[in-house]
Parts: C-alpha cells; structure tokens; sequence
C-alpha cells in the first residue's frame, strides 16, 4: 500500500499539534527552535497540501480553526504510532548488539579487568558489557546460575560444578601498621606464628580467606580472627589502624606500602603465600565468542606476568 498524495512529513504535524498545546503559534516556534515566520510558512504549506483551512491568522495572533482541532486529533494518533515504530526499531537493535555478563572478585575488578576490557574491545568494539563484583563464593552462584556468562575468582581450589583455567598467581603479603612489633622484627615470620596470631580476615565465601585459612590450617589451626571484614579496604584500614596484622594481596597492599601507611613483614623462605587466579565457566557452557576472547585476553595477561601477578 502506497500512502496517499499529499501526505504530511512527521515534524509539520508536530508543529501543529504544538500550536494546539502550547496555545500559541510563537509559543509552538519557539518549542521547535524555529522562527515565528518560518513555523507560518510550514503551516501554510500543510494547508496548502491539505487543502483546508487549519489556523485563524489575526492582529492578535493565530487560532485553530474547527477543521484544524479535527486535524491535530488524527495528528495526535499518527505521531504516537511513529514514536512506537522508533521505539520497536531501537529495541531491535539493542537486540541484537553483542552482551557479555562478566562476574569478579573484587580484587580482578580492580587490578585486572580494565586491562582485560580494553584489550577485548579492540576486537569487539560494539560489544555491551556488564560487570557484577562480589566475593569469590557469590561469583561462582552468578555463573552457576547462568546469571553471567563467564567469572574470574581467586582461591586455592576451583568452586564445585564448574570448569576453571587458571591464569595466574596473586603474591600475598604480611602487613602491620608500622607500629606493630612485627614491623620492627629482625627474623622471618614463621607460618606457625602467622597461624596462631589473631589475623584480619575477610568474609566467608572470599578467595582470600579460603586460601589463607587453607595456607595456615595445614601448620596448624588457625587462631580466632581478630575481625571479619566484608572488604579488602575495610581490612586495610583496620590494619592501618594497628588492629591487627592482615594477609593481603600485594595488589592491594601496594599503596600503602609505598606510602608507609603499612609495612610488609618478611616471612620465612618455606612460606608460601599466594593465590590462584581463576576463570570460571558452566560446564555445559564453555566460553565462545566474547567471552572466549576475554578469556584468551586473562590468559595472556596471566603468562605475560610469568604465571605472578
């Protein structure tokens, strides 16, 4: 079906339908960013093309006619059909623009993720992107639940029902406040001493906490933490504050060791302190496109790092 000669352009029944809103041919202009004179000449034309009167042009100003306010009520409905066609055209694209749903721990978000985006969106410059941050146990739910399409997490051991690389390994580190005895110690930290020490530990369910405690727990059994903390920087700050000693990655100890906010304590030669760096996907959905490219991305990055980052 073809559409009827003389039909009006979208942005001319616009400009009537604000005339009758704003109750005012200027008014309407303005709206629009257009001239008085040049919004006359847009609605002299449509009525030239409809063949009908549309406004009453006097001294005063310019009214709808009867014919005009029939006119804009039939606009009213052609306008809202377009903007549903605008709208159901956009959602087809959203549609069909490349997602990927990416759940980490919060110290790969930080430290590693950005890195790992940047280079995927060179191959994948269109691709939408969402990231949920959690500790290691909820980012293995999101993925398990097929709530993301791939995770990075960190721990000793891969979490239960899901297929994992790993790509790297986290250097983990001893810090006190620079108060701290341990601060000013002449001979290396034993892993006995660390595990009998009230530690700074993070929330159950973090990469971090099951690979200390795992660390700790084959000398001995671990003391009673000091204090459980939701976050790295809450442990940070603790720590800062002389609480008590913490376990930390050295990506996030950094700083403030730089700083001397914190100092590192040496521990002993056997001691081996450090944590797996994971990706992680359901098995019946290993990482294709995407997140497969993503993935190739940490593992390069992991390799890059000699297997320590």
């Amino acid at each position: 079906m073809t559409l009827p000669p003389g039909t009006p352009d979208l942005e001319v029944l616009d400009l009537l339908v604000s005339v009758a809103e704003l109750g005012s041919l200027g008014a309407a202009a303005r709206r629009h960013g257009i001239s008085q004179p040049a919004a006359s000449m847009r609605i002299s034309a449509l009525e030239r093309r409809l063949r009908l009167r549309l406004l009453d042009r006097g001294p005063t100003g310019s009214a709808l006619t009867d014919v005009g306010r029939a006119v804009v009520g039939h606009a009213r409905g052609v306008l809202e059909a377009a903007r549903a066609f605008g709208a159901g055209v956009a959602a087809l694209h959203a549609a069909h623009v490349p997602h990927l749903r990416i759940a980490a721990s919060k110290t790969i978000a930080d430290h590693r993720i950005p890195q790992w985006l940047s280079a995927l969106r060179a191959s994948c410059p269109d691709l939408a992107v969402s990231l949920e941050v959690d500790n290691t146990r909820h980012v293995a739910e999101l993925v398990r639940n097929a709530e993301a399409d791939i995770g990075f997490v960190e721990g000793p051991h891969p979490p239960p029902g899901l297929s994992s690389r790993v790509l790297g390994a986290d250097e983990l580190v001893v810090v006190v406040a620079p108060g701290h005895p341990w601060a000013r110690r002449r001979h290396p930290l034993t892993l006995r001493e660390l595990a009998i020490t009230p530690l700074l530990w993070r929330e159950p369910g973090s990469g971090t906490r099951d690979t200390v405690w795992e660390i700790l727990g084959a000398e001995c059994q671990p003391a009673r933490p000091a204090a459980e903390l939701g976050s790295a920087a809450a442990i940070v700050a603790a720590a800062r504050a002389g609480v008590a000693p913490a376990v930390l990655s050295r990506l996030i100890a950094a700083p403030d060791l730089a700083s001397g906010a914190l100092a590192e304590v040496r521990v002993a030669s056997s001691v081996v302190l450090t944590r797996k760096f994971r990706a992680i996907w359901r098995r019946q959905a290993p990482p294709s496109g995407p997140a497969e490219i993503l993935a190739r991305c940490a593992a390069d990055d992991g390799e890059r790092g000699a297997g320590n980052w």
